[in-house]
């Protein structure tokens, strides 16, 4: 009988202590699920950054591309074309430069585009020639020549993949799950299409046209931005900018710092 009692005793004991342990995770976990809200951009109080993106000095000319052994190619160029790598007007101002946040923004966290990127290949040409998008955002690729192309994005963080396209194709949609910087784009049928992919986890990036860029809704800061041409090099430049502030920021890139081929 005492046998019985204290077996009855240990179990209602166990069942207690069992009973408290099931309600310490309980309570343990609404700090950790507080901990890890997402930091979203104030809106009311966000700024920009914008300027010119120049070059000093007189770029070397470009070798016309040779498109002969794709007749259809050649075809759709009644002029010589040139890589579209130096893309610069009279007064020095520089396209194709992508200016972007390369650190400042700490833990906020942004929604992912829901509009894709879209590249495509016309005239046997990569349009654009640079791109820019969010990781996990559609990148779209379309083939409107009347010949076989193929994307083979080769990047060193993420998935290389190597597709081809024949005309009438639909579009190709696939998406970069990390950031990274300059994946070179090429096409293993017509060797001069090249064009290169940046991924990004934040929307604070562009991509000059007519040597101009902008960087809106950005918040109160300070950031370090970037600007990268695939013949220049890099550039930084710190800036910080207040509530509601917009701040002038300008790059100049020098011929003589051009990198080898």
């Amino acid at each position: 009988m005492k046998t019985k009692f204290f077996n009855l005793a240990l179990a209602a004991v166990v069942m207690f202590a069992v009973a408290g342990c099931g309600s310490k995770p309980e309570t343990n976990e609404k700090p950790v699920a507080e901990s890890s809200a997402k930091k979203v951009v104030d809106t009311s109080t966000v700024g920009s950054i914008s300027g010119t993106v120049t070059l000093d000095g007189k770029p070397v000319p470009a070798k016309p591309i040779n498109m002969s052994a794709e007749p259809y190619c050649q075809k759709e160029h009644p002029k010589p074309v040139v890589p579209p790598e130096v893309v610069v007007d009279d007064k020095g101002d520089l396209s194709n430069v992508v200016v972007f946040v390369k650190d400042g923004l700490g833990d906020y966290t942004f929604d992912t585009p829901k509009e894709p990127v879209v590249l495509n290949q016309k005239g046997c040409m990569y349009d654009p020639h640079i791109i820019a998008l969010m990781t996990g955002q559609t990148f779209e690729v379309k083939n409107d020549d009347q010949t076989t192309h193929n994307i083979h994005p080769m990047p060193k963080d993420n998935r290389e993949w190597n597709k081809s396209q024949p005309p009438g194709a639909t579009p190709i949609d696939d998406t970069f799950g990390r950031a990274e910087n300059a994946i070179p784009v090429k096409c293993n049928v017509h060797p001069w299409m090249k064009s290169y992919i940046f991924v990004f986890k934040n929307p604070y990036y562009a991509i000059s046209k007519d040597g101009k860029f902008e960087l809106k809704d950005l918040p109160p800061g300070t950031y370090t931005i970037e600007a990268w041409h695939e013949k220049y090099g890099v550039s930084d430049q710190t800036v910080t900018i207040g509530a509601k502030e917009s701040k002038p920021v300008n790059f100049t890139f020098k011929v003589a710092g051009a990198s080898a081929d």
